[in-house]
């Protein structure tokens, strides 16, 4: 990990090495980080995932933090309590809250070690708020969302874009979130788009044993394919019939370095991304290519105010949206999430058809632009439409004969009308994409103004 990709932190049980009485020995006299032969960061869960998958643990909320404090652990994680998405919303708040009352004597035991307030709220968006809002409140230094993985399994992206939604907008904006076993390089794009800063999984490995491929839009089957899906250099000299043909350990080893570049690699495209300002648009991208990955990020720009009618005919944008007693009740998260956009100042804007008026920094510009603007006219309104930039080149004669009278010139974007005097501003005067979207045709579906 450390030498052959550059993997700079790992995460290992805590509960695991402790019940294993060798494991514990040379932990404790030696250090988790000879344990493991690794001298990066090392983060530890508490045996909380495991209560998930094998029932009750044995140790104690400060023992466990003590016990990673005893063997060197770099960040230790609280012993949480595991809220599924079949748990009652009575049995969730009381875990949300039994979570909340282990977190003082946590932090106390750790003292100097970084330790990890993790979320939990099951598939309830209040209670993952209030797990959010009362574990920001105690001096925890990450913040991992918990109780995601059954969701995941599932496919239940809508839901986990719920979560991630409720849980970001109450969390302590200086506190890295770290997302719990989630390992798919599918679910990248969008949760980092949503927040998310840290991600662990053991996926790279579970998918191979069964034979199974990670890439960036789904999973694929060495058993079903002739052609690599991605090429990467761990079978760069392998065909998937050879790869069929090894053993069951060598092919697991093989494929799971498969699965770890290709991971790696869509974390790198994710943080370019990020430093570029396209993280969205790759998210959008990315949503095209599974399904249950489409409604989600569907769900997530869809969000209508209470006040919009509910659609008599439904496409796949309006079967996405939140009717009945939900309906408008994400408005306030989601106003959160276009708050936090910063305009990309580089670059032009991608065309993605209907997705592109949605894009969180896109809806910020716009808001932006209706606060600071105001017209400075008292006649009537000019809309120059059909034209592509540089305006002030194509038209500014037209309007330069025609500046005396006392009209409000606008022009028509793809994405949305801005006054002639910024026709220059990002992004409305950048977007990229075929011709045709210049002549009125692409207009939204609200005139922004």
């Amino acid at each position: 990990m450390w030498d052959k990709y550059g993997i700079q932190a790992l995460i290992t049980n805590s509960y695991v090495i402790w019940k294993h009485e060798k494991l514990k020995s040379v932990a404790l006299s030696d250090g988790v980080h000879s344990l493991l032969d690794y001298p990066g960061m090392i983060m530890t869960d508490s045996g909380t995932f495991q209560s998930y998958v094998y029932g009750d643990v044995e140790v104690g909320v400060e023992e466990i933090v003590q016990f990673q404090k005893d063997i060197g652990v770099d960040v230790a994680t609280m012993l949480d309590v595991f809220t599924r998405p079949d748990m009652t919303y009575s049995q969730v708040k009381e875990a949300v809250k039994e979570t909340v009352r282990r977190g003082i004597p946590s932090i106390e035991t750790s003292q100097e070690m970084m330790l990890n307030g993790p979320i939990q709220g099951g598939i309830f968006p209040e209670l993952r708020a209030m797990s959010a809002t009362k574990m920001s409140e105690l001096d925890f230094s990450v913040h991992p969302i918990g109780g995601i993985v059954p969701v995941m399994e599932q496919q239940r992206y809508t839901h986990l874009a719920k979560i991630m939604l409720a849980t970001k907008s109450n969390l302590s904006p200086n506190r890295p979130v770290h997302m719990f076993g989630c390992g798919h390089p599918m679910l990248f794009p969008m949760l980092i788009a949503l927040g998310a800063d840290l991600f662990d999984s053991a996926a790279y490995v579970l998918f191979a044993r069964d034979g199974r491929l990670l890439t960036p839009w789904g999973t694929e089957k060495i058993s079903e394919i002739e052609e690599w899906p991605v090429l990467m250099p761990a079978i760069a000299n392998h065909t998937p019939a050879e790869v069929r043909k090894m053993n069951k350990e060598d092919r697991t080893i093989l494929l799971s370095r498969f699965n770890l570049e290709v991971t790696l690699q869509e974390l790198s495209r994710c943080r370019q991304a990020v430093r570029s300002g396209t993280i969205w648009r790759l998210a959008e991208r990315r949503s095209h290519q599974h399904p249950a990955l489409r409604e989600a990020f569907l769900w997530l720009t869809t969000n209508p105010s209470k006040a919009v009618l509910e659609p008599l005919i439904l496409d796949e944008v309006s079967a996405s949206k939140e009717t009945g007693e939900e309906k408008g009740r994400w408005e306030e998260n989601w106003d959160w999430l276009v708050s936090s956009q910063q305009t990309p100042r580089n670059g032009g804007e991608s065309w993605g058809g209907n997705d592109t008026h949605n894009r969180p920094h896109i809806q910020m510009a716009m808001r932006n632009l209706h606060s600071r603007w105001r017209s400075q006219k008292q006649g009537d309104v000019i809309v120059f439409y059909g034209t592509t930039p540089p305006w002030r080149d194509k038209i500014g004669e037209l309007v330069d004969r025609i500046s005396n009278l006392d009209y409000e010139l606008f022009i028509q974007t793809p994405i949305g009308i801005v006054p002639y005097g910024l026709e220059d501003l990002n992004p409305w005067a950048h977007v990229e994409g075929p011709s045709w979207m210049w002549n009125g045709a692409a207009r939204p579906p609200q005139d922004p103004i």
